[in-house]
């Protein structure tokens, strides 16, 4: 079990910062852009309730579950109370 970042990452090092397990990095090849490496994501399990990469991330589908699945889809990070229209 493990997350991945997909390219809509901006860089922002947020979850770099949070990550307990320090599973985040840079790509080498991608400037502005960082990988999960899946062999130390636990996806938070053994630290806190929800995955920190996901809680602190500011982009709408920049992370990714194991089934392709975002961990915050388009429209979790809309204010509350904010409609578009």
């Amino acid at each position: 079990m493990s997350f991945s970042i997909t390219e809509k990452c901006v860089g922002c090092h947020a979850c770099l910062i949070v990550c307990p397990n320090k599973a985040v990095y840079r790509d080498p090849d991608v400037t502005r852009q960082f990988r999960i490496h899946s062999r130390r994501c636990d996806e938070c399990a053994n630290h806190f309730d929800d995955p920190q990469c996901a809680s602190i991330c500011p982009i709408e589908e920049a992370i990714i579950d194991a089934a392709q699945l975002p961990l915050n889809p388009l429209g979790s990070l809309q204010p509350q109370g904010i409609r578009s229209e």
